[in-house]
């Protein structure tokens, strides 16, 4: 199998265009075409991982958090990025990440951890906005089913759990052909009126090279008319976090003594409880604190996320309960999250999941 089907696959899931600005998600070694015996999946991408896809002969390694953030200068293994760049590069190895794209989609980072917890009713928390686009076209009658079709294929028209959206109006295009044209209906010379559906569909901004390439190939005009209009409506599929609910609620302390032994945490850091019963469950992957307030807004009863610092516990000012399980904690069940996206697709390739424990804090 080639490398670049495997990356194509994850990429149709957690688009790179959905990582945030500092991150570096993606092919961070290896060449696209190369043949893959294996991979192994982890949270890290660490030596020790290196180490152990040599041993397992595979040469692909899928990682969660990218072991290149900024640029590499020089190449001397003076640091760990460094020395697994070179040993990745001297056997061979792809190194490939999901990071932010991963944890921005409704079926991401954030949904592993959901569905550890047991919670339902789950939607994105922050969702985002910018990404959304419109087209707007003119087609013959008898053309515009078929082009209609040739958009949704191509994957515009999905708006929650609704695919195939489009609105339509009819209308009269005119055009006069000039020398040289070779017009689908009329004549050169001579003005033209037309009975045309206006088609509009939605669509996410990063398929929209794809989407064009669509709609010139099916469009019968030889020149095509469209309008591209960026949208500021929420993407509610894509974003950050994600909210949902327990099915029975249950006391705070209970809640938390369950979060810790469902995520594995070592410790778990927590604000004053409320003595109140849990029912509306915020959670994020990772890094949390920047969505406090949109946890808090969205009515949830505990926050579970982690990193975050001394002074910012007390902005919860007794409105929730932010629940601090750790950066690996939060995160290790990506790797499981992986495992199955992959499975799906490829259910006869070599899949290892790391044996190796990444997390870099320890507990007494």
């Amino acid at each position: 199998m080639k490398l670049k089907e495997i990356t194509d696959y994850l990429e149709s899931i957690a688009p790179l265009a959905y990582q945030e600005s500092y991150d570096n998600a993606g092919l961070i070694c290896g060449n696209a075409d190369m043949d893959i015996t294996g991979a192994v999946i982890c949270l890290d991408s660490t030596e020790a991982v290196i180490d152990e896809a040599i041993a397992m002969g595979c040469n692909l390694v899928i990682a969660h958090h990218p072991i290149v953030f900024s640029g590499l200068k020089k190449f001397n293994g003076k640091n760990y990025v460094e020395r697994v760049i070179i040993k990745a590069i001297k056997n061979d190895i792809a190194v490939y990440a999901a990071h932010t794209n991963l944890d921005s989609v409704s079926n991401g980072v954030n949904a592993k951890i959901a569905e550890k917890l047991g919670l339902i009713n789950c939607k994105i928390l922050a969702p985002s906005k910018g990404n959304l686009k419109k087209l707007i076209t003119f087609c013959p009658v008898d053309k515009a089913e078929q082009l209609r079709k040739a958009l949704f294929e191509a994957g515009s028209g999905t708006i929650g759990n609704y695919s195939e959206c489009s609105f339509t109006t009819s209308g009269i295009g005119t055009f006069k052909a000039e020398s040289g044209a070779q017009p689908y209906v009329g004549e050169v010379g001579a003005q033209h009126q037309e009975k045309e559906e206006r088609i509009e569909v939605i669509y996410p901004s990063h398929i929209e090279s794809k989407l064009l390439k669509a709609l010139f190939l099916a469009h019968p005009y030889e020149e095509v008319a469209f309008d591209l209009i960026q949208l500021s409506n929420a993407n509610k599929e894509v974003g950050s976090g994600m909210v949902g609910d327990l099915p029975v609620s249950i006391s705070e302390i209970d809640f938390l003594k369950d979060v810790k032994q469902k995520m594995k945490a070592g410790s778990l850091r927590y604000t004053h409880l409320k003595n109140k019963n849990v029912k509306k469950v915020a959670i994020c992957g990772g890094s949390g604190s920047f969505l406090l307030k949109e946890a808090i807004a969205s009515g949830a009863d505990v926050f579970v996320t982690a990193d975050f610092k001394y002074h910012q516990y007390f902005d919860a000012e007794n409105s929730i309960v932010i629940a601090d399980i750790g950066h690996f904690e939060s995160e290790q069940y990506t790797s499981e999250l992986f495992y199955e996206i992959l499975k799906k697709k490829f259910n006869t390739f070599a899949l290892h999941l790391s044996k190796i424990n990444t997390n870099p804090i320890n507990y007494l």
